[in-house]
């Protein structure tokens, strides 16, 4: 009742507040539903879209030890890894539980602009591991999931993804625990891996 009672400018501003304040909310929340890379104390606690566009709880992979890595289908290292990174998944991903989750990002060299062109890509080298939408992994608009790795795991001189195919190790209670540049091959991590099988 006492909103009636003020001049209609004030209602305006209000109104216009309230707008803004929902919009805020609205992105907290989208933020919040993705994980806080602020307050995370595992990867558990973010949701991914997987290749399709469904939500995806991190808490699907508790118990097990990951690699994650950013990957495209065009650039000089696609080829290695993507082998590499199934040879991986064959020898471990029964035995040992190990889970490699793909995220392409198209924020260094040019990678799939379509969902086809990324399903192509998937069959075209096997892919046998989870692959997820496309993210950023650098930015302020970078997936809270990877905010919170190179939090946790910098970089050399600067914490920020440097290119393509930057793989993270994370234990099985979702902690990271080592990340390796896209020089190192993955079969060069399996001395590393094999701590946390």
């Amino acid at each position: 009742m006492l909103l009636l009672s003020f001049p209609k400018s004030i209602g305006l501003i209000g109104s216009v507040l309230a707008l803004r304040l929902i919009a805020t909310t609205g992105v907290m929340a989208t933020e919040l539903k993705q994980g806080n890379p602020d307050q995370a104390k595992s990867v558990y606690e973010f949701v991914v879209n997987d290749i399709k566009g469904n939500p995806i709880s991190m808490e699907k992979y508790r118990g097990h030890p990951l690699i994650i890595v950013n990957v495209a289908s065009k650039c000089g290292y696609t080829e290695k890894h993507y082998a590499e990174l199934n040879a991986l998944y064959d020898e471990y991903a029964e035995s040992k539980g190990l889970r490699i989750l793909a995220f392409p990002c198209s924020q260094f060299s040019i990678g799939e602009a379509t969902p086809d062109e990324l399903q192509g890509c998937i069959k075209a080298h096997n892919v046998k591991f989870d692959v997820f939408e496309h993210v950023k992994v650098n930015g302020d608009d970078a997936h809270p999931l990877w905010q919170y790795l190179k939090k946790q795991q910098g970089g050399t001189i600067i914490d920020a993804i440097k290119w393509d195919y930057t793989k993270f190790i994370v234990d099985k209670n979702g902690v990271p625990v080592d990340r390796f540049a896209p020089t190192t091959d993955p079969l060069e991590m399996i001395a590393d891996l094999k701590k946390y099988l």
